[in-house]
């Protein structure tokens, strides 16, 4: 098969063939209609993931077809048109026993633990657990988007944040993950504070429901702003991962607010600096979010089919496995506007 290797962190990746992947006695091999490409693949390729073995092939937002499954599989067979979260639960730590397959004890994910979704095809693990059937209705392309940035947005605001109808919702970041925030966020009655550098992604932003759009560069105080927009937001979130928007969100809450850390935060030596003498003074709630387990799929798929939410509005841009190695070292620098989705077999 056709694939996107890279060999060593940070320099080129390369497309070329590889060896089609087998799956495991309780995975499949799904064939790869459309991949996300995401600013988590780019964290991945710059090393800063230790789970990543060389050579490798990124990609973990995926949709397609099960192409061959696994002699313990009961669920799934060929010709299923599936989707799967970034975080494959094994099904039977006490995690995955709790429903928390999203911090599964020995989970997998594709791209990261294994050779992922920038290719023609994708071995996934435990399908019984993971694998999420696609509606008729749901194109292949907006259904990759759900698998990362927009389950993962969904979770984080509706669980993890508890928006409710009314509140002030800031999302510091609106690439793919902070765009999905501010329509669910809309979607779900709250008024949104977009906070971003980019023009464009504000643009997309103000599209998708936000109530007020601020330019970080125009803003550099953008938590001021946002106290002084709104008395302090109820929720926060970190959706791009930086040591910058993480105070920014923790700074702009109002008394006993939430902070919802979505964005990746690597750092030499794994930590990073937290207003904690305000989330004290003020009882804030400082909360990760990681995923979405593939079971709490269905209440998120009834509103996309509802049309309550409209992720296929998401995709800004398609393009072919060629063009992969230029757009994943350009995530670093101009990460872009909404999604950009990947055809392996254009």
């Amino acid at each position: 098969m056709r694939a996107v290797v890279f060999e060593r962190y940070g320099e080129p990746a390369e497309v070329r063939e590889v060896a089609d992947p087998r799956p495991a006695p309780h995975g499949v091999v799904v064939r790869v209609e459309a991949t996300g490409l995401c600013r988590s693949d780019w964290h991945g390729w710059m090393g800063h993931d230790p789970d990543i073995t060389l050579p490798h092939v990124p990609g973990h937002e995926l949709a397609g077809v099960v192409e061959e499954v696994g002699d313990q599989v009961t669920r799934r067979r060929p010709g299923d048109r599936v989707t799967v979260p970034f975080v494959c639960g094994c099904g039977a730590c006490p995690s995955c026993a709790a429903g928390d397959h999203q911090v599964c004890e020995r989970q997998t994910q594709p791209g990261f633990t294994h050779w992922g979704s920038f290719a023609q095809y994708v071995a996934l693990d435990h399908a019984d657990v993971n694998l999420v059937a696609i509606p008729d209705e749901l194109s292949y392309a907006t259904a990759a988007s759900l698998g990362c940035r927009f389950a993962t947005a969904f979770r984080a605001v509706v669980r993890q944040g508890r928006v409710a109808a009314g509140e002030w919702v800031a999302v510091h970041g609106c690439g793919g993950v902070g765009l999905s925030a501010v329509m669910i966020a809309a979607a779900c009655g709250a008024r949104t504070v977009a906070v971003d550098v980019s023009p464009q992604a504000l643009e997309l932003a103000r599209r998708f429901g936000a109530t007020v759009c601020l330019d970080a560069r125009e803003t550099p105080d953008t938590a001021s702003a946002i106290r002084e927009l709104t008395g302090g937001a109820h929720l926060s979130l970190d959706a791009l991962g930086s040591p910058a928007t993480c105070a920014a969100s923790v700074n702009g809450l109002r008394r006993r607010g939430r902070h919802v850390q979505v964005g990746l935060l690597p750092s030499p030596d794994g930590t990073t600096p937290v207003p904690l003498a305000r989330a004290v003074a003020l009882e804030l709630e400082l909360l990760g979010s990681h995923g979405m387990a593939a079971h709490a799929y269905p209440e998120m798929l009834e509103l996309v089919r509802a049309g309550v939410l409209r992720p296929d509005l998401l995709v800004t841009s398609t393009i072919a496995l060629d063009a992969v190695p230029k757009a994943l070292a350009a995530l670093g620098a101009a990460p872009g506007a909404g999604v950009t989705v990947i055809e392996p077999w254009r």
